[in-house]
């Protein structure tokens, strides 16, 4: 049977495939296909994953597959998790179910090799989570994201698989020769694409970790030459950077505004602010806009508003917001 397949050469094969089985654009019901040194890899969507993998999308024979075991075939339910690369997210309080479902995740044809359990939130200064370790040993990873590849571990940096949608909107505004300051980059899930499309970066985190697998991840996806990774508070380094930045990027939502001084600081004549909040849903906008102006306005701004999203819902009755505002300085 004829179907659209995204034609790349071998030795790209298995990224080719995890980027487009991460964005949901993996044909699984035809197999995967060789010849003459190409890998032909069916695809649900050919246009999407044309402009996913910047790739050649054809037609070609490819058989059907065997259905794949799923967890869910092995348990006789669904469990709730995550994928992160090669390692599998649970967010069990049952630890029975936890181990269960484990060792499903394993038994099928999922390609996971390790397989944890949340042990705790998200806590400190470095937003750090402790794991139960359920299969495997290795916490570390490569997780592939929108032609990107970002290596981490899981026991030492915050990352969440969550959040592709929305950094690649981001990512996606930034054009050649801009000057960007990620003021919490962690390993650079929004710095590595925005220099990829042509940016000048900095990347400021507090966790050395971080900032060590942010210069590993630039140098992995060919843009350490528009990246500074700077570990620290950003508030402590702003003063290198006064003025520079035609965007800024503020993902810490639990207390993002307390770095909006800096932001303002860091701000050019022309900045667009990406500010992440979490707040009731009955007024998400109102209270980071209010606090977002009474930075910029005194110092001599006009805040406009470009976009007002809600990303996800973070609690009951909370939603987790992003506000795109432009600052202009006044003449």
């Amino acid at each position: 049977m004829s179907v659209p397949c995204v034609c790349v050469p071998r030795e790209a094969g298995e990224a080719t495939r995890r980027d487009l089985a991460a964005a949901g654009l993996l044909d699984n019901d035809h197999e995967i296909t060789v010849e003459d040194g190409s890998i032909y890899i069916p695809v649900t969507d050919p246009t999407a994953a044309a402009e996913h993998v910047d790739a050649e999308v054809v037609d070609r024979d490819a058989p059907e597959r065997d259905a794949q075991v799923t967890p869910a075939d092995l348990l006789g339910f669904e469990p709730s998790y995550e994928r992160l690369g090669g390692i599998a997210i649970l967010d069990e309080d049952d630890g029975g179910r936890a181990r269960e479902s484990a060792d499903a995740l394993v038994e099928s044809d999922l390609p996971v090799e390790t397989v944890v359990n949340r042990a705790s939130k998200v806590k400190g200064e470095l937003r750090v989570r402790d794991w139960d370790v359920l299969v495997g040993e290795a916490t570390e990873t490569v997780h592939r994201e929108y032609g990107h590849a970002f290596a981490l571990d899981i026991a030492t940096v915050y990352f969440s698989p969550r959040l592709a949608t929305e950094r690649h909107r981001v990512a996606s505004q930034v054009e050649e020769g801009e000057r960007v300051v990620d003021m919490f980059a962690g390993v650079g899930p929004f710095v590595v694409p925005m220099a990829a499309r042509g940016a000048e970066v900095v990347g400021v985190d507090l966790n050395p970790d971080a900032v060590a697998y942010l210069r590993e991840n630039a140098r992995r996806n060919g843009v350490e030459d528009r990246v500074t990774a700077v570990e620290g508070d950003v508030r402590d380094v702003a003063s290198e950077y006064e003025g520079w930045a035609t965007r800024i990027v503020m993902n810490l939502p639990h207390s993002a505004g307390d770095f909006l001084e800096t932001a303002v600081a860091l701000a050019g004549e022309d900045c667009v602010l990406h500010y992440y909040d979490i707040q009731h849903e009955d007024d998400p906008f109102g209270p980071g806009l209010e606090a977002i102006r009474s930075a910029a306005e005194p110092a001599g701004y006009e805040v406009s508003v470009e976009t007002e999203r809600v990303v996800r819902s973070y609690a009951p009755h909370e939603v987790n917001v992003c506000l795109d505002v432009r600052l202009v300085r006044r003449e």
